[in-house]
């Protein structure tokens, strides 16, 4: 661990004043999204490895715990627990899929593989009255979950009883009411399983008893009191990339410190169609704060040159967006603090939890610490929030709709809309493609409406009959999603006449494409790459 990870690790949370609920991670994909259910209820929620559990439990002093699913099995041999210190300590437990199943072999039950595997769209039947299902679910009915389990539970724990079955899970939902343990075979926290935040609502409401006293303005305030604490009187960089993420970090630092804040926007070449004079107008006319405008497209194209493994233009970028802070700290006469966008998510999907088949999903630039060269700290305000909180928060400190409602735009920017070899030309083509259908949409009143939209320039080139002329040209990829969460995602259903006359004016608008195709893969439970 470098040493700027350890002093960001030490630096005690701004939800240390709140009631938390943790949620002990083993490996599942959408672990995130029941932090995020969590915190739709207004409390603080956080996510720790299993391995990690028993020392942030102690910690953190929660008022309740979420085990998580995961994809080990927990009759085998070697294959992770819970601690027991919460079972110990009597707060209420709510275990899901392989939660469920480590919760009941834990405390008694029995678990076993080679049963009938249960994945995707399932029912399940009401068996018996639930606090999970106050004013949700009645006897009798039947609800569609999402399943994903290839085990299940065969003896029930002591105390237990079942509250749901479902046609291949005689213990779907399993409850002991008086210890408030609750275990559910299947995942509340999707958007697959539609009544799912008004189970995990009903568990943190009713069961936990917890009212909710996470809001933007008490995170706002607390920031800036851990801002003040964290900084002092040293000075700060904040790497300003005109994306929602690193404009609110900077002005909320901005509102902590004032002008010991710096901002630095580095041009790297492959940002959108004026994304230059859009960041750096409104940070220079709207905002006072110090603001250092660097071009440093060459340096970054020349390295890239000949570069086409997506991970390893992730780490030449961040390496050389680590060596224009250094030079320009070193330019304003020393910096102590680099200040970044990071989110949550960011963190939970750069690093592996369990070592074993829940792999790093991505690795982010942002993320893992600076070199020691540096001789600098990290100062990561949002690290704590996701992208909704985010633009909660934005909006809290007054930013424009211009950049809290802006679509997410990942910090390589175009590198990773351009597979394959990055050159000027092919960015060219695909800075103005993407500009024509973001323009579309704007136009067709879809913006808002849509998480997601970009272009990609394909590796590919087509021939193609323009005119009275044969060409052979790119083609380009456009993609555009609707999402809840950022975890999951479906493609949004244009209808013709919008891709046709988008389609037209890229080909008509843009030099070297001839081709345009629409992408309509759908992303069910699971982190998206959209990159």
């Amino acid at each position: 661990m470098t040493a700027a990870q350890k002093a960001r690790e030490s630096t005690p949370s701004v939800a240390s004043a709140h009631d938390k609920i943790l949620i002990v991670d083993f490996g599942s994909q959408v672990t995130q999204l029941i932090a995020r259910r969590v915190r739709e209820e207004g409390v603080y929620s956080e996510i720790v490895p299993f391995q990690k559990a028993e020392a942030a439990f102690k910690e953190m002093k929660p008022k309740a715990v979420i085990l998580s699913g995961g994809p080990e099995s927990v009759h085998e041999e070697g294959s992770p627990r819970a601690p027991q210190a919460i079972f110990d300590s009597g707060v209420p437990v709510l275990g899901i899929c392989y939660g469920q199943m480590t919760l009941a072999a834990q405390l008694g039950g029995e678990v076993e593989g080679g049963h009938h595997r249960e994945f995707g769209r399932a029912d399940v039947e009401v068996k018996t009255a639930s606090k999970l299902f106050d004013d949700t679910w009645s006897m009798g009915e039947r609800h569609p979950v999402w399943m994903s389990h290839g085990d299940r539970i065969t003896k029930m724990p002591p105390g237990f009883t079942v509250a749901g079955v479902s046609p291949n899970a005689p213990f779907a939902v399993i409850q002991d009411e008086k210890r408030k343990y609750y275990g559910l075979m299947f995942h509340p926290e999707v958007v697959h399983t539609p009544d799912g935040a008004k189970l995990i609502r009903n568990f943190v409401r009713k069961v936990a008893g917890l009212t909710g006293d996470w809001t933007m303005r008490a995170f706002r305030e607390e920031a800036i009191e851990k801002i003040r604490t964290q900084v002092g009187k040293g000075r700060v960089i904040c790497g300003l990339s005109g994306g929602v993420d690193s404009a609110v970090a900077a002005v909320l630092i901005h509102e902590a410190i004032g002008d010991q804040l710096t901002c630095v926007f580095v041009d790297h070449g492959m940002l959108r169609l004026d994304e230059a004079k859009t960041v750096v107008d409104l940070f220079r006319h709207h905002y006072n704060i110090p603001l250092v405008h660097v071009d440093a497209s060459k340096q970054f194209l020349g390295e890239l040159a000949g570069v086409t493994d997506p991970e390893v233009k992730r780490k030449t970028i961040g390496r050389l967006f680590i060596d224009v802070f250094d030079a320009e700290a070193k330019k304003l006469g020393g910096a102590d603090f680099l200040a970044q966008g990071t989110l949550y998510p960011d963190v939970i999907e750069s690093v592996s939890f369990t070592g074993g088949p829940s792999v790093t999903i991505k690795s982010h630039h942002n993320v893992g610490g600076l070199p020691a060269r540096m001789n600098m700290k990290l100062v990561e305000p949002l690290r704590e929030l996701f992208k909704d909180e985010v633009r909660v928060l934005g909006r809290e400190l007054g930013l424009p709709e211009i950049f809290v409602g802006r679509h997410p735009f990942p910090g390589p920017g175009l590198a990773i809309r351009c597979p394959g070899d990055i050159t000027k030309e092919k960015l060219d083509i695909l800075r103005n493609a993407d500009a024509v259908y973001i323009d579309q949409i704007r136009k067709a009143g879809l913006y808002d409406k849509i998480w997601q939209a970009f272009a990609v320039l394909l590796p590919v080139k087509t021939v193609g009959v323009m005119g009275d002329g044969r060409t052979y040209e790119y083609v380009v990829g456009l993609r555009a999603v609707t999402s809840t969460d950022g975890m999951t995602a479906d493609f949004y259903p244009f209808d013709m006449s919008f891709l046709g006359a988008t389609a037209t004016r890229i080909i008509n608008e843009v030099k070297g494409v001839n081709r345009v195709v629409y992408d309509v893969t759908s992303k069910p439970p699971g982190t998206i790459e959209w990159e």
